[in-house]
């Protein structure tokens, strides 16, 4: 997978607009400004290909980025207050329409910022890929602003939380690369998985 050549190919507001599911796609996932373009660009090595909003809450697309022979698929983030609450409607609708259209999804990485423990809506979206039985991960953003004991005990927090779960954590940096390497193993283990399966 060819991370430098990656473009930019649409973006829809709506379920039917939606790209025909041709090649695997990775999909991206999280509550507005917890750093979802940063780790997106971090991974393709570029500063502005996926847009980060002005405004928290402002991106009601979902973005596609082609890779050649995969694709990444960037949600709406969920969860911001000022929103109104028919277009938290809309957003929905969006994300369920995207998850329930049988597409060609290999890995699905969940983003919650490190500093916090999930939010309410982080949780109901763990929930949901949990019950849908998707292949997903949660990356922990923004590992830079904490130090090691700060680290430490998230770290332990999430796992007290989630219990017997299975859930596996990356800790993640758009500012130190931190994860990066790691991030994109997975990503290219869940998409060769994938092709072997068809």
């Amino acid at each position: 997978m060819n991370y430098n050549n990656a473009t930019f190919e649409a973006a829809f507001g709506k379920p039917n607009q939606l790209l025909k599911s041709t090649i695997p796609e990775i999909v991206f996932s999280g509550r507005s400004n917890v750093g979802k373009s940063s780790l997106i660009n971090k991974l393709l090595n570029r500063k502005s290909l996926a847009r980060v909003s002005s405004k928290p809450g402002k991106t009601g697309t979902i973005n596609f980025y082609s890779l050649g022979d995969a694709r990444f698929v960037d949600l709406p983030g969920y969860g911001f207050a000022k929103v109104s609450q028919n277009e938290k409607q809309r957003w929905a609708e969006l994300v369920e329409g995207y998850f329930n259209a049988g597409r060609n999804l290999t890995l699905v990485i969940q983003i919650v910022d490190m500093r916090h423990m999930p939010t309410k809506d982080d949780l109901n979206m763990i929930n949901y890929l949990e019950m849908n039985n998707f292949n997903f991960i949660i990356v922990l953003t923004k590992s830079d602003k904490l130090n090691k004991t700060q680290r430490n005990e998230r770290l332990l927090e999430l796992e007290k939380h989630f219990g017997d779960k299975r859930i596996n954590f990356l800790v993640f940096s758009s500012q130190t690369g931190e994860g990066v390497e790691e991030l994109k193993e997975l990503i290219e283990k869940s998409v060769n998985s994938k092709k072997l399966d068809n």
